[in-house]
């Protein structure tokens, strides 16, 4: 039976510095840092509740609803969930055109895809590096350990450095940053088929509102 105590020899705090601080260097440089930001910053993605077209056309509803008896600028579009929600009845609020309110939500949607594209490139860059930083840290190990072969108390750490940067690549690559870069992959193009479900009753909206606040400003 594995317990906590015969797991402790595969932990080495070099070879996991070398091989998860090379890792994130070597990523990171790749692009500005707010990439980087970006890529640590959508993690909750993961267990977040993915997106979804039913509640929020059933938002729309609701502020629909209020705009039919009080008007729109009864409704309060900071109470809303959904940034794109928001933007698009703020839009039909200005009397955005049916075309334009498309637009805008087109617009919205195409600058997400390109904010998730670059998270990611992030982790399968970060997928990609892993094992060569594991083969880094087996460098180093093995040039420690044939520095100090007149020194046999040395040689097993050097070793362990050596194996386990290996182990530490594999499993950075394979069991971290390649599935964090899949799923949040999976669940952007989830979302994106989600959102252009919005585009329909937000153009019917704005097709019933906008000639109102036509016809109240003449």
């Amino acid at each position: 039976m594995i317990d906590a105590f015969s797991l402790l020899i595969f932990y080495d705090p070099v070879a996991l510095a070398i091989v998860g601080g090379g890792t994130l260097l070597a990523t990171a440089a790749r692009g500005p840092a707010v990439d980087t930001v970006n890529a640590f910053r959508a993690l909750p993605v993961l267990i977040r509740r993915p997106f979804e077209f039913g509640p929020a056309r059933a938002e729309l509803a609701r502020a629909e609803r209020v705009a039919n008896v009080k008007g729109l600028l009864a409704v309060e579009p900071k109470l809303m969930a959904d940034p794109d929600v928001t933007a698009g009845f703020n839009a039909v609020t200005d009397g955005a055109t049916a075309d334009e309110v498309e637009r805008l939500l087109d617009d919205l949607r195409t600058a997400r895809i390109d904010r998730h594209e670059v998270v990611h490139e992030f982790w399968a860059a970060a997928a990609e590096i892993a094992p060569a930083m594991g083969m880094v840290g087996t460098l180093v190990g093995l040039v420690q350990m044939f520095r100090s072969m007149d020194d046999p108390a040395t040689i097993g750490g050097a070793m362990a450095i050596a194996l386990l940067a290996t182990l530490y690549g594999a499993l950075i690559a394979n069991l971290i940053a390649a599935p964090i870069g899949a799923r949040l992959r999976r669940l952007a193009c989830a979302e994106e088929k989600e959102r252009r479900a919005l585009v329909k009753p937000f153009r019917a909206f704005a097709e019933r509102e906008t000639p109102t606040k036509h016809a109240r400003a003449a």
